[in-house]
């Protein structure tokens, strides 16, 4: 009876998990910052960037989650099982190194916010926030600590309520959208890379893969070995399309808001996401002040988690272990430890002298340039017949991918040519 009563229990909660959180996890105060500033300096001209990677975001969301619920292991074991010795350590060094970068960006930027609201000190708040996160992942299963994440992608819909509040010059916004109208130069290409690669970032193709494995754990199946696996495989999509149209949806927002006002009124520069908040203002009142505010940190309460956690969950996959978020501190004190040193490293960076907007705008061009590497390792993997069995990529989410791979690497190339002084 308790079997049928839980297969009768229909609900989003069943089509939604890893592929919602994954996507809400990708608009933390470091993207919310990005998108923030790509409208306040480029105005419009920027949104068709964010129209261009829904489609690539959603094919290397769903090759992630494909990976974890087939094989039953996360993309940096694959990668150490199917890939030349050395790759899967090269890919978890340069994720480490981007996610405690990220993990400081946003907790600097919650911090601030709530300083707006309340006054007080920026970096006390942004240890509360850091240690919150960290009692919340040590203390709480991971089935009581999944559905707060789902709970907190509610988060993102203060955005949308903001840009709302504002007004805007719609065909001037479809223009943009549709069209790509900003120079090549060097500080417009940092700007797309920024966008992409906070956008299609490999924190968050490591989090959904492992958390896939999670909800298998808790829901007591195993890989997908066979070829008849239709309903599991509806779901990775449904679950994963819905996460990556809010994730987009609400970039394309806070680049439409920021644009709106910010680029209207001749600010084109901003130093932080708290301060995109506090110049929302006087140009569009306190009540899209204070909602873009108090997304900063919601936005931020699920990020750092996803953020720690998946650095434990690559350090977990490259060293063979299999621990998880659902096991107790005391059986698995090596994974939080890693949790624990992220998050710590990150709130540390916050005491040095290094601007914020810097931190949070370098950020996300650091996941851009490392994107490619990851997005190289997935896809050879995802169309690996060895390791994917009957489930290897179909046609089209495989050239999806490829594009998604040519199409950053392309950006990080611009990037560097028009770094070093070339005109494009």
């Amino acid at each position: 009876m308790t079997e049928n009563k839980k297969a009768a229990t229909p609900g989003w909660r069943k089509l939604l998990g890893p592929g919602l959180v994954a996507g809400a996890a990708d608009d933390d105060p470091s993207g919310v910052a990005t998108y923030s500033q790509a409208g306040a300096a480029f105005g419009y001209g920027l949104l068709w960037a964010v129209m261009l990677t829904t489609p690539l975001m959603l094919a290397v969301q769903l090759v992630s989650a494909r990976i974890g619920r087939i094989t039953g292991a996360g993309v940096v074991a694959n990668a150490r099982a199917h890939l030349p010795r050395g790759v899967a350590h090269g890919l978890v060094v340069l994720m480490l190194v981007a996610n405690v970068a990220n993990i400081a960006a946003d907790l600097a930027a919650m911090g601030e916010a709530l300083k707006l609201i309340l006054q007080g000190s920026q970096r006390n708040y942004a240890l509360a926030f850091g240690a919150a996160g960290l009692l919340a992942q040590i203390l709480v299963p991971y089935r009581r600590y999944a559905g707060f994440l789902r709970w907190s992608t509610l988060a993102l819909f203060t955005y949308v309520a903001a840009a709302f509040a504002v007004e805007i010059d719609w065909r001037a916004a479809l223009r943009g959208a549709l069209l790509p109208n900003v120079g090549w130069g060097r500080e417009a290409m940092m700007m797309v890379v920024a966008v992409l690669g906070t956008t299609i970032s490999p924190y968050l193709f490591v989090w959904q893969a492992a958390q896939e494995i999670e909800e298998m754990r808790v829901g007591h199946k195993g890989p997908l070995r066979d070829a008849s696996a239709r309903r599991e495989l509806r779901r990775l999509r449904v679950d994963t399309g819905v996460g990556v149209i809010l994730s987009n949806l609400v970039a394309f927002f806070i680049m439409l808001t920021t644009a709106a006002t910010l680029n209207a009124h001749g600010v084109s520069g901003i130093d932080t996401a708290a301060q995109a908040a506090e110049a929302l203002r006087p140009l569009a009142g306190d009540f899209a002040f204070f909602l873009f505010a108090l997304g900063i940190i919601g936005t931020g309460l699920l990020a750092i988690p996803v953020l720690a956690g998946s650095a434990a969950y690559a350090v977990s996959d490259v060293i063979g272990g299999k621990f998880s978020l659902e096991a107790p501190f005391a059986r698995a004190p090596g994974f939080y430890g890693i949790v624990i040193i992220a998050t710590l490293l990150g709130a540390a960076l916050d005491f040095t002298s290094i601007p914020p907007m810097q931190m949070l705008l370098w950020t996300a061009v650091l996941n851009g340039i490392i994107a490619p590497p990851f997005l190289f390792a997935m896809m050879i993997v995802s169309g690996n017949a060895r390791a994917m069995g009957a489930h290897v990529s179909p046609k089209w989410l495989s050239a999806l991918g490829w594009i998604a791979t040519a199409a950053m690497t392309f950006a990080v190339l611009l990037l560097a040519i028009s770094t070093f002084g070339f005109d494009l």
